[in-house]
């Protein structure tokens, strides 16, 4: 990332005459608003606390909530943007918008919500994703949308019949922003499989898809309800004066940006950091993890551990996703935090997660025996169907702080690490650089070691590591207002990038250490031979 601080004018002038790019993300647990100038340089950001609801057995967001924190991430956008550059922000000649990846929203004919927002956290989907990988020859994860919609079809749902169009989260703000349904190919590649070669929906799969039982008697074809696919810097719209008011109720941001075509959260962190080529790769890692890894050719046969997906310019991708990563790390050091609360001691959260994280490295390369599970929900890359959060070691571990702290960072990637093997070892997929991003890279040096021993290679990490999505997100919209004004002059994401954006970078990188190396294949031997635990405790336990 060019991280080149703009002086206090130039930044004004940016903002000032519309020249900057806003990137929103709706991730998890946040909704980020990030303010670019044309090199890519962060001029403000703004941001929104949410979280999902378990609702009639239903992983969910409604759809108020969408709104509402929308409202209050570009509010606390516009206050950042006075504080810092004493000016109002009006006008920006790019926007995008990125979400969580995959989930189920369908609307009727009229524009209407059939269903509560069925996101990728859900795993009811099994059966529908087993039929649609015999159908298609492709593993079809339990959390895409051709998932969720082939399960409201095999359930008889009242609404299946009603069904005009179904999207993603992105996707659906995307339209009520600019009355355009489409969706960037990166974020389209998670609710149907994509064609390489024509950067479109599979034709075939679709065909298979209209030949299963199931579906002989809907009312419509599949094709009809997708959104259309588009690549990085093309045509996906403007802002609407309709949609500006919705996104900026004060009437302060005017419509007329250039709107990207909208992504998923694994998209906007390649593009985070700079891996849009072959053989490059990042780690997202938040309340879920994945990995992408970008292909030299696709890979064959079907890999129930391995997602196909694209870079949001439409290269092939290898993911591998887990539903859990940082949920039940953060409940633990929320405990610290209020035991330190107890103690009169007034630390600061982020100090405090240093502390622990550090502390962590010191405890004993296998984690003293101590094993942890972080399964919030069910966990496919390890066979959980339903997920509970838990602890246990044997008489005989080393039960120190240390050593505590050290399992839950190993944990969170442990069904990571599970699924890397598979990709880098049993598919010899080739990897030169893999780089990470998300919060728990905040604490620098330690996740990054604790990734980079499980995966034995090196990780390197910029200083934009904990807010990759919305900068990403931002890159995007900025590239399609630069391709919008290039007058048939063009040149590819992965030029931009390097040519533009990532200059000036300075990564942080760590390489694997032995004894760590040895320590994790150790912890994840013992971590898989418990998984029968796990197991039990999703089955007895509510």
């Amino acid at each position: 990332m060019n991280t080149a601080p703009s002086s206090r004018m130039a930044g004004a002038d940016t903002i000032r005459q519309g020249r900057a790019s806003l990137g929103i993300e709706l991730g998890s647990t946040r909704i980020k608003a990030c303010l670019v100038d044309e090199a890519g340089v962060q001029l403000a950001a703004g941001s929104h606390t949410w979280e999902n609801e378990l609702v009639d057995d239903n992983w969910t967001y409604a759809i108020d909530d969408v709104w509402g924190g929308l409202h209050a991430c570009i509010a606390d956008l516009h206050a950042t943007v006075r504080e810092h550059w004493s000016i109002e922000l009006t006008q920006v000649a790019g926007l995008g918008v990125s979400g969580m990846m995959h989930g189920y929203l369908a609307f009727d004919s009229d524009g209407e919500q059939l269903v509560p927002f069925r996101t990728w956290r859900n795993t009811y989907t099994t059966d529908a994703a087993a039929r649609l990988t015999a159908a298609f020859g492709q593993n079809i994860p339990l959390r895409w949308s051709v998932s969720h919609l082939l399960h409201a079809v095999m359930g008889g749902e009242e609404h299946v019949g009603r069904i005009a169009h179904i999207t993603t989260l992105a996707g659906y703000v995307h339209a009520a922003l600019s009355g355009r349904r489409v969706l960037g190919i990166g974020d389209a590649s998670g609710v149907f499989p994509i064609d390489d070669a024509t950067h479109d929906y599979d034709r075939a799969k679709l065909e298979a898809f209209s030949g299963l039982a199931a579906v002989a008697d809907v009312p419509w074809s599949l094709a009809s309800i997708l959104p259309e696919v588009l690549v990085a810097g093309q045509d996906a719209g403007e802002l609407t004066a309709e949609g500006a008011a919705l996104l900026d109720p004060t009437g302060s941001l005017q419509p007329g940006a250039v709107m990207a075509p909208p992504e998923g959260d694994a998209g906007t962190g390649m593009v985070a950091t700079n891996s849009v080529q072959p053989r490059t790769g990042n780690v997202s890692a938040g309340t879920s993890a994945f990995a992408m890894v970008v292909l030299e050719k696709t890979l064959g046969g079907v890999r129930e551990e391995i997602d196909l997906v694209t870079t949001p310019a439409g290269d092939p991708v290898a993911m591998i996703h887990t539903n859990n990563c940082t949920g039940d790390l953060d409940a633990w050091l929320q405990m610290f935090t209020e035991f330190a609360g107890l103690l009169g001691a007034d630390i600061d959260q982020t100090a405090l997660y240093r502390l622990l994280y550090t502390h962590g490295l010191t405890g004993s390369a296998d984690a003293g025996g101590l094993l942890a599970y972080n399964y919030l929900s069910g966990e496919h890359q390890t066979g959980v169907e339903s997920g509970r959060p838990l602890f246990v070691r044997g008489q005989n571990a080393d039960f120190t702080l240390a050593n505590l702290v050290r399992a839950h960072l190993y944990s969170a990637f442990g069904a990571l690490a599970t699924g890397m093997q598979v990709l880098l070892r049993d598919e010899n997929v080739a990897l030169d650089e893999l780089f990470g991003h998300g919060g728990i890279f905040r604490t620098v040096g330690v996740a990054q070691q604790v990734l980079a021993d499980a995966l034995d290679t090196s990780v390197s990490v910029s200083k934009a590591a904990g807010e990759g999505g919305a900068w990403g997100m931002a890159i995007l919209a900025a590239f399609a207002a630069r391709q919008a004004a290039a007058s048939g002059v063009e040149s590819t994401l992965a030029q931009y990038l390097a040519d533009v954006v990532f200059t000036q970078t300075e990564f942080e990188t760590t390489q694997p250490d032995a004894d760590g190396v040895r320590g994790y294949a150790d912890w994840l031997e013992h971590y898989r031979s418990g998984l029968p635990v796990e197991r039990l405790a999703g089955e007895t336990l509510r």
